[in-house]
């Protein structure tokens, strides 16, 4: 363990502007601010590269703070019960210095962060919000199974390039060659992948009394929560790789001969995870002493394991809920409050 961490020490100042970006979470509206290109160079936590990507298309800007903003919640969500729990910080580096070198949960902040930036400037495109954009009006025409193109289709094929454009340039600048470049880049598609392969279709039926006579359909997004869930998923079944020469090329190969060989849409990682049971400001690691764990639970949430093994404190607590819910004509609903007590288990 102690060397994985002298590794990371090692390359943490090359990769700690990698998701910068995402500081943008933490602002306030861009909207009133990003009509003079000129302030983009006073956005916090763009590097060059995006600096010019905000100039040339400025007012995708609000669009991208709200992907940033998705990735963050989405992050939370789906790790609110595991001791590194996507906790956000008031400093540049959103998640913590730890999840900036290449670890499974560097993978999968980089993964939801490119999906986020796709999701959001798509839909803003859809909304009409992007003068640069619109609906995708590429697919026309009937389908095989007898339905009519038509309607606002999502132009995830502008959103992608867009993601692209922001989140893989600041990687490629640094050299296609850099083993953590390779592994972002490849995260960062994978990210893109899992909106891309769950777009499904939405139709609406045209005829007499509902007949549907005349179906017309288009293409929209999946809900970002199930781009969570496929990726959390991915998380969980990361292969770590490391890098290898084939020929001219630098490419990353599972590190065990065991491992499964990976696809375009499975998570990478070069470097084994830290248990993040203790506390250590240095390298970001927030610990688990005081989170409240689940006494009953086998699983990641369970005080064992979420503590650590550390044992865990049970203190009692008063929660008020609504109660005795009662209809009252018309038109309300009329409910009493319950106060009752529960204990409460944190780690120690």
């Amino acid at each position: 363990m102690e060397m994985v961490w002298l590794c990371t020490v090692l390359i943490l100042m090359q990769d700690v502007l990698a998701v910068t970006w995402l500081h943008l979470a933490k602002q306030t509206s861009l909207r009133g601010a990003l009509r003079d290109p000129g302030v983009c160079a006073g956005l916090t936590g763009l590097v060059e590269e995006q600096v010019r990507v905000c100039r040339r298309q400025v007012e995708a800007m609000e669009a991208v703070k709200r992907g940033a903003e998705l990735a963050v919640e989405e992050c939370q969500y789906q790790f609110h019960s595991r001791r590194w729990n996507c906790s956000t910080l008031q400093e540049l580096q959103v998640f913590g210095k730890v999840a900036i070198p290449g670890t499974r949960e560097s993978a999968f902040i980089h993964a939801i962060s490119s999906a986020g930036v796709a999701f959001a400037v798509t839909r803003a495109c859809s909304r009409g919000e992007l003068e640069k954009c619109g609906c995708d009006r590429k697919i026309r025409g009937v389908s095989p199974e007898g339905f009519q193109w038509s309607g606002c289709s999502d132009n995830l094929s502008y959103g992608i390039a867009f993601s692209q454009a922001f989140v893989d340039n600041p990687e490629r600048s640094r050299g296609i060659s850099s083993s953590r470049a390779l592994m972002n880049l490849h995260n960062n598609k994978a990210g893109r992948k899992a909106l891309l392969a769950h777009m499904k279709v939405e139709c609406k039926c045209h005829g007499v009394s509902g007949s549907c006579e005349v179906r017309t359909c288009w293409r929209v997004m999946p809900p970002f929560r199930k781009v969570g869930n496929v990726l959390k998923e991915k998380f969980e079944g990361a292969t770590e790789v490391h890098p290898q020469r084939v020929g001219s090329r630098k490419l990353l190969v599972p590190k065990s001969s065991r491992f499964k060989p990976y696809t375009a849409h499975d998570l990478v990682y070069l470097l084994a995870s830290p248990d993040f049971c203790d506390r250590d400001p240095r390298h970001g690691v927030f610990g688990t002493s005081g989170r409240q764990c689940n006494r009953t639970s086998p699983a990641m949430d369970g005080c064992e394991l979420l503590c650590c093994g550390r044992g865990f404190h049970t203190t009692q607590a008063e929660v008020v809920e609504r109660c005795s819910c009662k209809f009252r004509w018309c038109c309300s609903i009329k409910c009493k409050q319950c106060r009752h007590r529960v204990e409460v288990h944190s780690c120690r």
